[in-house]
């Protein structure tokens, strides 16, 4: 294999001594990659983030739910979190007990927040709406609440999670509303939670916030956790050695303040968060294939069949992702390029990288997409009926398992019933 550009995996051993090529090949393309090595290391660097005794790190699941990457995520003693009864299920199936889930809804039918009753997991409601509709399907029912504690942040819009923009959370205003309905329907709050946003590159809006949801916590005596939320960004540019979020220095300014809630509360209750991103996203990486290159005027494409159907990030929220160069010749690239990559559906907007300076790329190169474990299988698609790709894992040793199977053409009929014509 001819290694044309390959700092970041180089520097992350990512393919733990296999060809990214011969993968390619053997799985067939476009195919997501897993390192386990690097996701549980990610694991482990959020549970050691603080020395407060009571701290639990709660998976956010809506990042990546495979069911083997779950089920490295609970080896490493993680919890985790739900949005969907979807999610509650396929968190069973890779081992989490239903103490080990927290559900956090929004805007749900009374038949899904009954699924989450039944399953027995603590169910988090952000809307005196949601509050009293679990009050009626569940009187005596324990519950979370999720607050909006006025500071929010965010790579993007889309992704600011509080403030004043947002559809998520109760107004803290609203918390004498909030204790009416808990009284009518003899609820009983066991926890609140907040989630400010989505990739955070310093903490200090993380660490004010947490200030905001303690004061609100103080207010409710005898809760047996508070959830600080998650939004711990990771660098996307490491080819140009762009520096990650400091978790030590971070961590010192969590902890600090985690002790000082504990001493003011009066008890040293649960204290979580619930990443997503940090966890999921630089273990994993997409491997495509150029079909085609080509100018349409003054500017060059290079097109490969990873399509927006696989990878929704950058038409969603116009975000960057690395890309590699592998080659199975050894035919030299002689020259650097501006050119944008594409991919393969009918719309304008299926483009993975743009305007990026590149050595020159041939039809057959095999391209790396870094940094696609959030955020990437979990909203792929069937659009323009392509179908999704497989999953594979590359294990400490060295070892690569298949962990998805790539979509046939007939799973497309699947649950759909052709008219008798």
């Amino acid at each position: 294999m001819n290694k044309v550009y390959t700092k970041v995996t180089d520097q992350l051993h990512f393919f733990e001594g296999n060809d990214p090529v011969e993968l390619a090949k053997e799985y067939g393309t476009p195919v997501y990659v897993y390192n386990e090595r690097i996701l549980r290391q990610r694991c482990r660097d959020l549970k050691q983030l603080v020395t407060y005794p009571k701290f639990v790190v709660d998976y956010s699941a809506k990042a990546n739910s495979s069911l083997a990457f779950l089920q490295i995520v609970k080896s490493e003693g993680l919890e985790v979190d739900a949005m969907s009864p979807g999610e509650i299920f396929m968190e069973r199936q890779a081992g989490f007990a239903p103490e080990e889930i927290f559900y956090i809804c929004n805007n749900v039918s009374a038949q899904e927040m009954q699924y989450a009753v039944d399953a027995g997991v603590v169910i988090s409601v952000d809307s005196l709406s949601q509050l009293e509709q679990l009050g009626q399907i569940a009187p005596g029912h324990e519950v979370a609440i999720r607050f909006n504690p006025g500071v929010g942040a965010g790579h993007h819009e889309k992704v600011v999670t509080a403030g004043k923009k947002t559809k998520f959370g109760i107004e803290p205003k609203y918390i004498p509303q909030v204790r009416e309905i808990l009284k009518k329907y003899d609820l009983k709050l066991v926890g609140i939670n907040q989630h400010i946003g989505s990739l955070f590159m310093t903490g200090e809006a993380f660490v004010a916030s947490i200030a905001v949801l303690f004061e609100i916590a103080k207010q409710f005596p005898g809760l047996r956790f508070v959830d600080m939320g998650g939004g711990f960004g990771i660098p996307y540019k490491k080819e140009f050695d762009e520096a990650p979020l400091d978790l030590k220095e971070l961590g010192t300014a969590i902890d600090k303040a985690l002790y000082q809630f504990a001493q003011e509360y009066g008890e040293q209750i649960t204290l979580r968060i619930e990443p997503g991103r940090y966890i999921s996203a630089e273990c994993s990486m997409i491997l495509s294939q150029v079909q085609a290159v080509k100018h349409n005027h003054d500017k060059k494409f290079v097109g490969c069949d990873c399509g927006f159907n696989v990878l929704q990030r950058p038409i969603m929220y116009d975000s960057y992702h690395g890309v590699e160069i592998y080659r199975a010749s050894e035919a030299l690239s002689e020259k650097k390029e501006i050119v944008t990559i594409v991919g393969n559906i009918c719309e304008s907007g299926d483009i993975l990288a743009k305007d990026r300076e590149l050595p020159e790329i041939f039809k057959g190169d095999i391209l790396g997409i870094l940094d696609a474990g959030a955020y990437g299988f979990t909203m792929a698609s069937n659009y323009n009926n392509r179908l999704r790709p497989a999953e594979i894992l590359i294990r400490e040793n060295g070892d690569v398992v298949l962990i998805r199977e790539r979509e046939v053409l007939e799973d497309l009929l699947r649950h759909q019933i052709a008219l008798d014509m």
